[in-house]
């Protein structure tokens, strides 16, 4: 994947919980159509809310592809709920927390809560959403297609947000644990 929509892991508990966070902006491109001025009043640089839907579908799928070592390509299959109380602006920091609520050999499905620390305020973060979101293990599903043995989910992208936040990202045989202290 080449957009990635979290800056940084910083809480992660295998097979469990995840948490990351977005620094939002305004030298982002998408902030700058999303709203444009227009005849009937000025410009507002508003984070889109498919991007932070998208934001914690990458949260959560990191969470699941984790739990398996990354071992399976995981993918998003449904958003079962989606809500978004406000909108999210340029000086913001979004804080994704991804729960896992079951897995199997097919897939995932996770819970998940939106937060905003809005720094021109100066306070707490504050709950804005959540979500539910199932995940598929895309090699267990398709039966008849063939997918590359690479993982192309979990592209070089991830794999520098990973490294980048301290969290390992190799399989590794199961006497020799992953790191799954928070980052730094």
């Amino acid at each position: 994947m080449r957009w990635i929509w979290v800056d940084r892991v910083v809480e992660l508990e295998t097979g469990a919980r995840l948490v990351a966070v977005k620094n939002v902006s305004l030298a982002e491109d998408h902030l700058h159509d999303h709203f444009a001025a227009s005849e009937s009043g000025p410009a507002e640089a508003i984070m889109p809310a498919s991007l932070i839907l998208e934001g914690m579908a990458q949260s959560a799928g990191i969470l699941v592809g984790h739990a398996e070592r990354f071992k399976e390509k995981v993918i998003l299959a449904k958003v079962t709920r989606f809500e978004l109380e406000r909108d999210v602006t340029p000086g913001c920091t979004i804080r994704y927390t991804a729960t896992l609520d079951q897995i199997g050999a097919s897939g995932a499905s996770t819970s998940g809560v939106i937060e905003v620390l809005d720094h021109a305020r100066a306070g707490e973060f504050e709950r804005i959403g959540r979500a539910q979101l199932v995940f598929s293990h895309l090699d267990q599903n398709l039966a008849g297609t063939a997918y590359p043995e690479h993982n192309f989910v979990f592209g070089e992208t991830f794999k520098d947000l990973l490294r980048n936040s301290g969290v390992e990202w190799e399989s590794r045989p199961a006497d020799r644990p992953l790191d799954s202290s928070p980052a730094p």
